[in-house]
This record gives C-alpha cells, sequence and structure tokens, in this order.
C-alpha cells in the first residue's frame, strides 16, 4: 500500500523459527556496523534445538543446542579495540558463550551458598507481597533510589509497588485480565483479553481506553531514538500488527530495533514459524500526542525565564509614571508612518511607478526577466491584460538608457491587441559596452497613443557583465 509507513523487506513463511521474546536479540557481532539477528529457536520441544543467526534476508549460522533455551543476551567481554560482543545462551542448567559465531566457553551453574549482602537484598523483595500470582512484570529504576515495579496478577488487576513499601502502593482493576504490558515513559500500556487497550499512569490513573478488532498475541515497544518517538506495538490473533501493518499469519513474536544498517526495523514470527521483516520508511510520520486528557503537557512546563535586572525594574517603573505620555507619541508617531505611506503610494500610482496599472480602462500587469552572463542579454516583458472580457490596443513600450553604457537593437516597439487573460512575452537584446564591470538600470514605459503620461513604469536592475571580465 502507498500509504503504508513500512516497506516489505522480507517474508519467509518456512523459516521454521519457534522461539519466546527473550530468545531474541538484534546485535553486531562482526563489528562492521551491521546488526545481525540472533534467535534461540526452540525446535520441535524434544530435538532440533539450534541458535541462528541471520543477516539480511538470509540465515548466516546456526548451531545445536542441548537444551530448550530460555534465554539470550548479548554482551561485551573484551576490551581491546575492535570490541565485538560475544552471545550468551541460558539452556538448562548451563549458560553457553559463542563468540565469533563459535561455541567459546560453557559455564555450569552451581548450587552455591547465596552471598550475604544479595540474601539481604532477597529478603527484602520477599518483603513485597501480592495477593496473587504474577504473570508480567516492568521494572524501572534503581534499587537503591527509587524505583516502581509494575505487576499484572492473575486476578485480573495490576499492582504498583514503590520503595521502602511491603504491599503495593496503587492497584489497577481491570474488565479482563491481562495479556500485553509495555511502559512508555511514565505512562503504562496494557492489552487485554476482551479486545480492549488501556493506558493509565504510574500511580494507576486511567488515560485512555482503545477497542480492537480482535484479541492480542502480544505486545512490544517500538523506540526511535534519532526522532524522539515511541510507540506501542500490538499483535492481534486477526494476522494484524498495530501500528497498522498487515500481516499473513498470527505473529507470536514482535522485536524493534536496528537491523543491519536500519534504526527502524520490524522483525516478527509467526505462529506457522514464518519470519516477517519490515522496515519503516524515512517519510513515514506519526500524530504524536498527549496521553494525558485535558491541556497540553507542554502547558505545565516551566519557563526558564532570567531574573530581573535593575535596568527591567527602571523600565517597568518609567512606563508605567509615564504611559499616558508613550501611549500618545506612540499614536502620533503610527500616524505619521500611516500618513508617509499613503503618499508615497499616491506618489507611485501618479507615475506608474507599480507593476500593475491603476487605470481601470487599461488594467495592465507587467514583469521583466534578464537572462545571460554579458555582454550580450535578453530581456523579455511579461505583459498580460488582467480586464474581464475587454481586450486592449494601441499600446508601445519604450526604453530609456543609458546609451554610454548599453546598447539595444530596439529601443521602441509597438505591443499587439492584448486579450483578457493571455501572457504576451515580449523580447530584445541589450549589449553592454563598458568592460569596467558596472551595470545601471533601464527603464521600461508602457504608453498609449494620444497620451504623455505611461499606464506602467518598470525599473530593471541589470547585472554585471561576466562576459567581458572572462575575456
Amino acid at each position: 500500500m502507498a500509504s503504508s509507513k513500512w516497506l516489505d523487506a522480507h517474508y519467509d513463511p518456512v523459516a521454521n523459527l519457534y522461539t519466546f521474546t527473550s530468545c531474541v536479540a538484534l546485535a553486531d557481532l562482526h563489528g562492521d556496523g551491521e546488526n545481525k539477528l540472533v534467535v534461540g529457536d526452540l525446535g520441535t520441544g524434544l530435538c532440533n534445538m539450534k541458535l541462528k543467526v541471520y543477516r539480511g534476508t538470509g540465515l548466516l549460522s546456526e548451531n545445536t543446542l542441548l537444551d530448550l533455551p530460555t534465554g539470550l543476551v548479548s554482551f561485551l567481554m573484551e576490551q581491546h579495540e575492535p570490541r565485538t560482543p560475544a552471545v550468551a545462551v541460558a539452556s538448562g542448567p548451563f549458560i553457553y558463550v559463542y563468540k565469533n559465531l563459535r561455541p567459546y566457553f560453557k559455564f555450569t551453574l552451581p548450587p552455591l551458598e547465596v552471598n550475604p549482602l544479595e540474601q539481604d537484598l532477597w529478603s527484602q523483595a520477599k518483603e513485597m507481597t501480592l495477593p496473587s500470582v504474577p504473570t508480567l512484570m516492568d521494572v524501572t529504576g534503581q534499587f537503591d533510589v527509587e524505583f516502581r515495579i509494575t505487576v499484572a496478577c492473575r486476578d485480573g488487576n495490576i499492582y504498583i509497588l514503590r520503595r521502602d513499601s511491603p504491599k503495593p502502593k496503587y492497584c489497577i482493576e481491570l474488565s479482563s485480565h491481562p495479556v500485553g504490558l509495555v511502559r512508555i515513559g511514565k505512562n503504562v500500556v496494557v492489552g487485554c483479553a476482551q479486545e480492549t487497550l488501556h493506558g493509565y499512569t504510574q500511580k494507576g490513573k486511567k488515560l485512555w481506553t482503545t477497542y480492537l478488532p480482535a484479541p492480542v498475541t502480544t505486545m512490544g515497544l517500538m523506540d526511535l531514538p534519532c526522532r524522539g518517538f515511541q510507540a506501542v506495538l500490538v499483535a492481534l490473533s486477526n494476522c494484524e500488527v498495530i501500528i497498522k501493518t498487515p500481516v499473513r499469519d498470527h505473529t507470536l513474536i514482535i522485536c524493534f530495533g536496528r537491523y543491519g544498517r536500519e534504526d527502524g526495523t520490524l522483525i516478527m514470527t509467526t505462529k506457522g514459524g514464518g519470519l516477517i521483516v519490515k522496515i519503516l520508511k524515512r517519510t513515514a510520520v506519526f500524530d504524536e500526542r498527549d496521553t494525558a486528557p485535558g491541556p497540553p503537557l507542554a502547558q505545565s512546563i516551566r519557563l526558564n525565564v532570567p531574573k530581573k535586572t535593575k535596568l527591567y525594574v527602571d523600565q517597568t517603573m518609567r512606563e508605567r509614571e509615564n504611559a499616558v505620555a508613550m501611549h500618545r507619541a506612540f499614536q502620533m508617531d503610527l500616524s505619521r508612518l500611516r500618513l508617509a505611506a499613503a503618499r508615497a503610494y499616491v506618489k507611485a500610482l501618479e507615475s506608474s511607478l507599480t507593476p500593475m496599472s491603476a487605470s481601470l480602462s487599461e488594467p495592465l500587469k507587467m514583469n521583466a526577466v534578464v537572462q545571460g552572463l554579458g555582454p550580450s542579454f535578453k530581456l523579455t516583458l511579461n505583459i498580460q491584460n488582467t480586464a474581464a472580457s475587454r481586450p486592449v490596443m494601441n499600446l508601445a513600450i519604450c526604453f530609456l538608457y543609458d546609451e554610454k553604457l548599453y546598447s539595444m537593437r530596439t529601443a521602441f516597439f509597438k505591443i499587439p491587441l492584448l486579450v483578457p487573460g493571455l501572457n504576451y512575452p515580449i523580447d530584445t537584446f541589450v549589449e553592454c559596452l563598458s568592460d569596467k564591470g558596472i551595470s545601471d538600470i533601464i527603464k521600461v514605459f508602457v504608453l498609449r497613443e494620444g497620451k504623455s503620461a505611461p499606464l506602467l513604469t518598470a525599473h530593471i536592475n541589470m547585472p554585471v557583465s561576466e562576459g567581458l571580465a572572462l575575456n
């Protein structure tokens, strides 16, 4: 679709990708500026578990995993340049580290004793109790400064925990069970089972509700730092992804970020194991709106007003004491300005200095165009009759110029009958006689037979002849 914001980069319905959101990552594995797609494929659940790496639209490499992958991240493990990230895969009781797409290290998780400091932190976290089993969680902030934990539970409620509060600080009661949770700034977007999308503040205040055409299957965050834009991607069971991105199957995984050399790339996997790659158009425009009701948020931003200086205070006191006199002086100057403008306008009409004729019997409009580098110039006059239905005839054009500086093949000629609404170009040639790099004004007069006053007058500022300077 021409109106779509996305470009269809790749679609492979038989890619055989079955994975979780936690097992998908985008990383520059070779340090060449191109991000690759790293996927921990579940296979059938019993066999064919593999670590697959995609570059562009093709499969770059794959490694066999011995157990189901549960998580995948990329990280920097070396300090020397070039710093290329490695891939860590959590699979069973092991963590496999791959470097340069090859097995590099296997770490077995031992049953070690818990560090006392860590035990203390877990004890503090244990003190935060919830009334139901959590299913979705979002964490923001720092533990030792200030943090918020947003938890969606099986009882259909969302609880918000804050620092130093063993019980939930806020509770959001939903009309149906939550199936997706995404945080955008200080707001939380929740997708519910009853085909609805809700927006809440971090204090639990409801901002808006959007009704969807189909149930939600998964949700993701769309972040474009280069444009300062954030949005929520919602995959529906009717084979659609909001923001209005049609797909051919139920979407299970959404990943947005830099893929290859494109910053705005949307990667999705479908229920049938297909792989879809879409690129956000550089000309895509999104309607950014404030999520809070009422006046826009920009009104609540305090302006950085500088402190009042002594000069400002003195001027303010002067305006208060002499307000009447200053107003009278302003009105006097304004009246003089209006009078001077009116006199200049009348003088221009009387001397026909305007590009449009003031006569009602011969309503004309003229403009001039000069072409060429010199010493020969082509002068084109465009004359138009602006009357409704009456033609104009018996007109002539006369040029006035310095004969020591310029010469013209024809300095006076008659104008044919001017039909209303048509543009009549009249060409003539001007020759520059001076080699000193100076220019002058050529005056153009549109005359009517039997009248001494011109109908139109134009002053053409001739350019400096560059041809003589080159010679």
